[in-house]
């Protein structure tokens, strides 16, 4: 499966020109980066900027669950070339500020490919329910509900619950629909009701990922447990087996 998204994503980066991707966290990425960052692609990382989706407030990066860890850990060091420019969300100084900061420098890099996933509770990015979808800013700070803190826990970031962050930097709704394509990945039986909901219901904040129904060029890859409770035809259309 993240093999499969890997390359479809890097189908629309350029290979001798200056792009901008944005690149996701979590356990449901771990499979598409270890394939991205392979040394197979054609891409000259160099030539690259990288964007941060979403990080805690307040989490310095020495913590486990920091995605600025995360993401110099399994992507940024493991790369061939370092990358041209690297946007990561320092969520330990002043959040709006760094909102700002982040923001400015995305709007002046149109984004080739946006990886991404799916929350437990549906949530695009850290976009709970119901989500924002009208915010023109490129990045906000959002209050992250019980659920989703649950999820966490549950994929083992955090011991117990009153450890997760209860507040969060997150690109915006409409900052990730921007992007000329974008590569959806969800594993895992425990997302399966937030893959039908989103690409079987109505478009709608209480599902955030619904939006990406509306996206010209989204491609979702999902494992058979992901899948599980969706039709048929939708099955055919997006499944690919890990």
């Amino acid at each position: 499966m993240g093999r499969a998204a890997a390359a479809k994503g890097v189908e629309v980066i350029p290979k001798d020109e200056a792009a901008a991707i944005i690149v996701a966290t979590g356990a449901s990425q771990f499979d598409t980066l270890s394939h991205l960052v392979r040394d197979e692609h054609g891409i000259d990382w160099s030539k690259i900027t990288a964007f941060h989706l979403d990080e805690y407030v307040g989490l310095p990066d020495t913590h486990p669950a920091s995605f600025r860890k995360y993401l110099k850990e399994r992507f940024a060091d493991e790369l061939p070339k370092a990358l041209k420019r690297f946007y990561l969300l320092n969520a330990e100084t002043d959040p709006e500020a760094e909102c700002k900061r982040v923001g400015r420098q995305i709007l002046r890099n149109p984004i080739s490919v946006a990886f991404v996933g799916i929350g437990e509770n549906g949530h695009l990015a850290f976009n709970d329910p119901p989500a924002d979808f009208e915010t023109e800013v490129p990045y906000h700070v959002v209050e992250l509900d019980k659920p989703c803190r649950k999820q966490q826990v549950g994929e083992g970031w955090f011991k117990k619950l009153a450890d997760v962050p209860t507040h969060a930097i997150s690109m915006t709704i409409k900052q990730i629909m921007k992007s000329d394509r974008i590569i959806c990945t969800v594993p895992d039986l425990r997302k399966a009701e937030a893959v039908k909901n989103s690409v079987e219901g109505p478009v709608t904040p209480d599902v955030p990922a619904s939006i990406l129904q509306e996206h010209p060029d989204c491609h979702l890859f999902l494992d058979r447990d992901a899948a599980s409770l969706l039709s048929g035809n939708t099955i055919s259309a997006s499944l690919v087996e890990s």
